[in-house]
């Protein structure tokens, strides 16, 4: 199992080498067909790796694989929503979001993959914590249906006060440096204020998407793996989507059914065991519907998707 772990590590490095060394070497626009390829590339890479876990891990490990795939994936697009806010937030040049994007996932694969092991260890230590997963996914979903505004705060962030205290912040971008050095002061760049609200936005969602694929496997590396590649192909589905995010303004409801289902799945299943293949389904179902009926009823035109109440 040990070069399981050494295999995925090496080749997420190297992917990401790749993109940001080679493929985006320059800031740039992420132009739409650009992003669709990238985006048809990551599920492409997804699905190749669920294909090798169930020639190599077995059939039910890829069923899992693939179900918290989903689960990690439909929940990153509502991440999408959020990060839109923040970059309209800080005013961020659109050749610079993609810079922004790659750190702030990089961050996120260290901080998942502690929340992961804990996550899995509080589990298999104290039985009784699946009841509480389940009844916080309940709630969120719940919380989640009855509440479809995004509001975002960056003036609040306490990792962003933080920086502003212990070093000085400019307000003007050079290039997509995250520190520049005027008349002998180091200086942060909003990259990194920017950088710094893109991680604590993951963490937050971290809380939710994480138990929720828990529901599904108990195995770190199903959890982790499928967590890292649905946040890999998060940034390449920003821009192919962020000019369409009305298109999908009933997918709160979808998200919101898919935490209640998993949440629901989690107590009770020390009572009725819910089939991996079932879940998958229910999982697939639900966003397909909720998509589907976005395109057939649209929404409002201003304020439907979507919230923002900050102030610089």
């Amino acid at each position: 199992m040990m070069w399981w772990w050494i295999f995925f590590a090496a080749f997420v490095l190297a992917m990401l080498a790749l993109d940001l060394g080679v493929f985006n070497r320059r800031s740039h626009v992420i132009k739409m067909k650009e992003a669709l390829l990238w985006t048809s590339f990551w599920v492409t890479l997804a699905v190749l790796f669920g294909v090798g876990v169930y020639y190599f891990y077995g059939q039910s490990k890829a069923m899992e694989f693939f179900a918290g795939y989903l689960i990690e994936y439909s929940l990153s697009i509502d991440n999408l929503f959020v990060f839109m806010l923040i970059f309209r937030f800080f005013k961020v040049p659109h050749e610079y979001e993609h810079k922004a994007l790659f750190w702030g996932i990089l961050m996120a694969l260290v901080t998942r993959a502690v929340f992961i092991f804990a996550g899995v260890a509080l589990i298999n230590t104290f039985s009784w914590v699946m009841y509480v997963f389940g009844a916080f996914l309940v709630f969120t979903g719940v919380k989640m249906a009855l509440n479809k505004q995004t509001e975002v705060h960056p003036d609040r962030n306490i990792a962003i006060k933080l920086l502003r205290f212990f070093v000085p912040v400019t307000k003007q971008f050079s290039g997509a440096k995250f520190f520049i050095v005027k008349r002998g002061v180091r200086f942060a760049t909003p990259m990194l204020a920017i950088l710094l609200a893109l991680e604590t936005t993951d963490i937050l969602f971290a809380i939710d998407s994480i138990p929720a694929v828990l529901a599904i496997s108990k195995d770190p590396f199903i959890v982790y793996t499928s967590n890292v590649f649905a946040i890999l192909g998060l940034r390449s589905l920003f821009f192919a989507i962020s000019g369409l995010m009305k298109l999908f303004h009933l997918l709160h409801y979808g998200l919101a059914a898919i935490l209640s289902f998993v949440g629901v799945k989690m107590l009770i299943e020390d009572f009725f065991h819910v089939p991996v293949a079932a879940s998958l389904m229910v999982i697939a179902s639900i966003l397909v519907v909720s998509i589907v009926t976005s395109i057939i009823l649209p929404g409002k035109e201003e304020g439907e998707v979507s919230q923002v109440t900050m102030k610089k």
